[in-house]
């Protein structure tokens, strides 16, 4: 599945996520429901519903104004959610049960606002995956199996350090691609579009890619780091989610694409799928008319419309084709 995230962050975002959905491109939307776009992008989440689109809450614990009362540690003297920083800080913590007590009555408030306005919820996960750190996981596990949520992001991937996809050239901020992808286009003819709605695909062969060498002070070693962060986190969180009962892919991807994506390197990635069921993160976007300003403000950019484009672009679904890649909304029986 492509799962496009922020969804009622503004305007641009919705537009963005609205262009790659009506291309067929997106088939998961995750919505954060205490942004300021949420209440105008409702009419495109019945629409979608309808059309068997995967709608999911996108929990957000850290940007914006939380949606239950009252709260103490989550936010700040402003009474708002902290930055990104803070609130992952905040939530490494173990054992606060305060802190828990918080994290429930947010999340139920999260949920219950889709809900009241007809949304069944597909999916969860969470704004800058604060949903599987450790101070929330149990909560949020919790929770999905409680309202049928019937699938939960486990957000692991290996880094490009020890994945066979990317290679960098001048420095970590801008990848270019391993040998493999520079094959003559004779080798892989264009083939015949694909439709369909998460990802699917056979086994791949890793064997010919190089890896990347991203020192400490590269451009790319937040990307890296955070990526390695979520990564432990996620895997150290799939056993509660079997455990609890609650659904999720095989495999995720989108962790080290984020800001950075390109045609190029999204064949990388779809070239080397495992076999089985992905989640493909993506944040389709548009550049505001008019900048705003506040916490919502960085979140359509010209590197999200830059993805959009990627998205829309005519060579996606013949590279979908061109590797056997089925996008899906669900897992299918049987699968």
């Amino acid at each position: 599945m492509v799962n496009a995230d922020d969804f009622g962050a503004d305007d641009s975002r919705n537009r963005g996520i609205a262009a790659a959905v009506a291309a067929g491109a997106v088939t998961a939307v995750s919505v954060l429901v205490n942004g300021p776009a949420f209440a105008e992008g409702l009419p495109c989440l019945h629409d979608w519903q309808r059309r068997g689109i995967s709608i999911g809450l996108h929990l957000n614990l850290s940007e914006g104004r939380p949606l239950a009362k009252d709260l103490r540690i989550l936010v700040g003297e402003d009474a708002c959610f902290p930055d990104k920083g803070a609130t992952q800080t905040l939530l490494m913590q173990r054992g606060n049960q305060e802190l828990e007590r918080e994290i429930v009555r947010e999340t139920e408030a999260q949920i219950k606002a889709l809900q009241i306005k007809g949304i069944t919820i597909g999916h969860l996960d969470g704004h800058q995956h604060v949903h599987i750190f450790p101070a929330a996981v149990a909560a949020v596990v919790e929770a999905a199996a409680r309202h049928g949520i019937s699938r939960l992001r486990i957000p692991e991937e290996t880094p490009p350090g020890s994945n066979p996809v990317f290679t960098h050239g001048q420095n970590c901020d801008h990848y270019s691609l391993t040998r493999d992808v520079h094959r003559s286009s004779k080798h892989h003819p264009p083939e015949g579009g694909a439709s369909g709605k998460t990802i699917k695909t056979k086994h791949r062969d890793h064997s010919e890619a190089a890896v990347p060498e991203c020192g400490p002070s590269s451009p790319g070693d937040t990307l890296l780091r955070e990526g390695a962060l979520f990564s432990r986190l996620a895997a150290a969180a799939r056993p509660l989610v079997a455990a609890a009962g609650v659904g999720t892919t095989d495999h995720f991807r989108g962790l080290f694409l984020k800001g950075r994506m390109t045609l190029p390197l999204l064949k990388a990635v779809l070239k080397n799928l495992p076999a089985g069921l992905t989640e493909l993160m993506v944040h389709p976007g548009a550049v505001p008319h008019n900048p705003g300003t506040g916490p919502f403000a960085a979140f359509a950019t010209a590197d999200r419309q830059r993805e959009l484009e990627v998205l829309l672009a005519p060579a996606f679904p013949v590279l979908l084709k061109r590797y056997g890649i089925t996008l899906t909304s669900r897992r299918e029986s049987g699968a």
